[in-house]
């Protein structure tokens, strides 16, 4: 079963990875200054493993990055650092852009 909704798309130069937990799709996120749509428009792509994620992030120039596991993924993976992530409620966001 898929742990992540992974979603790649390029814009020019730039590819654009957007990942959320699969549990998290659809879903409205309070707990920060503003809520949070996890937007099945932007988001919803190939039901995957969070190591296909990985790979794609590692490729792409703009990542965007919602839920626990992805984003514990990246921070293992030390494409993430811990200070840039931001939080609604319990749930961490991150966004990787690569110049």
């Amino acid at each position: 079963m898929g742990e992540v909704y992974l979603r790649v798309s390029h814009h020019g130069k730039d590819t654009l990875v957007a990942v959320c937990d699969a549990d998290l799709l659809g879903k409205t996120l309070g707990g920060g200054k503003v809520p949070f749509k996890v937007s099945e428009e932007f988001y919803r792509g190939i039901l995957g493993n969070v190591g296909e994620a990985i790979t794609a992030m590692k490729r792409g120039t703009i990542c965007n990055l919602v839920g626990k596991k992805i984003v514990e993924a990246a921070v293992n993976e030390r494409l993430v650092n811990n200070k840039a992530i931001i939080y609604f409620g319990d749930i961490p966001h991150a966004q990787i852009v690569k110049l």
